[in-house]
């Protein structure tokens, strides 16, 4: 976004999943706006906010990935940048790391553009293929389930501020939610490495934003599944689901072998989308975890939707050490 040269270009690819016959990858190419995650005075926060949004996508641009296989494939973005490989393969079991892991690299094919190119043109991405080793998955909302966004506040007030006006390394994870997800991951013998899939309503814009706070604050790595960011003027279709519920189902669909937990909060959606999972997945569904907000008609809304809940353990958890007991309780952490 500068006035006077061209930024350079990069390559983001988003963490992804997918299984040992099936390549799922994505991600996208944009100008390098060079946003600093230090900067934390205000004009500063604004200025990278407003870089993550006005974003200079590479368009229709042809794209290299290179397996670790030696198998090289092509690729290219669309009209908003991305790119996304959907394809079958075979053996990348083989490949893969003690958490289940798959590392690739994504270049641009050629520099006909004749623009400086990020990292000598070779960034890394990874997809998730869970292990053997794995008692069950988890499934994660992201917004004041792990990270306080304020979705509950009127008018959604504390959603602008913490987003525009505090940087990743400010935003605190809620109480006891990154030990709670390490015990999940670990599972009942502590040497298990269950999957986590973070799901957010968050835009793909928010991709390393996100990210860097899950890292920052010691939450296992998994996919971040987040959606597209629609303008007034967007006349692409939409989805016929809703987002949560769309990656849910995918995510259920490609391991269907596996049982999952579903965390969410009390605070939007999250308990009637989990319901109706439970519903399309019949004796999938291991466990519901919902995290109390501070909003007393939600609370007892949801706490009377669940009042003779039975068809799978549901808890509303208040603190991090009730949901801890309610885990152990049902073999879930050691």
């Amino acid at each position: 976004m500068s006035w006077f040269k061209k930024d350079p270009l990069q390559i983001i690819p988003f963490d992804t999943y997918g299984t040992n016959e099936h390549l799922y990858l994505k991600g996208r190419a944009l100008e390098d706006e060079d946003i600093d995650l230090d900067k934390k005075d205000w004009f500063s926060l604004l200025l990278n906010s407003w870089k993550r949004f006005e974003t200079d996508e590479i368009r229709n641009t042809p794209l290299a990935i290179s397996l670790p296989n030696q198998e090289i494939i092509k690729s290219s973005t669309d009209a908003e940048g991305y790119f996304l490989l959907d394809k079958s393969s075979d053996n990348l079991k083989h490949h893969i790391d003690d958490e289940g892991w798959l590392e690739y690299y994504v270049s641009y094919k050629s520099n006909s553009k004749k623009r400086q190119i990020q990292l000598s043109n070779k960034f890394k991405g990874k997809m998730l293929i869970p292990r053997q080793n794995t008692s069950f998955g988890v499934i994660s909302d992201i917004d004041d389930t792990i990270l306080h966004t304020g979705v509950t506040s009127r008018l959604k007030w504390r959603v602008v501020v913490n987003t525009f006006f505090k940087t990743p390394h400010k935003r605190k994870a809620l109480e006891g939610s990154a030990e709670f997800y390490h015990l999940l991951h670990n599972g009942k013998t502590n040497l298990e490495a269950n999957p986590i899939f973070y799901v957010s309503n968050s835009p793909w814009n928010l991709y390393r934003y996100l990210a860097f706070f899950l890292k920052n604050n010691n939450f296992p790595k998994g996919p971040i599944l987040l959606r597209d960011f629609r303008t007034p003027f967007d006349r692409t279709p939409k989805m016929e689901l809703a987002h949560k519920y769309h990656e849910i189902f995918n995510i259920l669909k490609t391991y269907p072998n596996l049982n999952f937990i579903l965390i969410g909060d009390c605070g939007e959606k999250d308990a009637y989308i989990y319901l109706d999972v439970v519903k399309e997945f019949p004796n999938r569904i291991a466990a519901i975890y919902l995290r109390a907000v501070e909003h007393t008609k939600r609370m007892k809304r949801i706490s009377n939707l669940f009042e003779d809940y039975n068809e799978v353990p549901v808890l509303i958890v208040e603190n991090g050490e009730q949901a801890l007991l309610h885990a152990r309780k049902h073999g879930f952490i050691a």
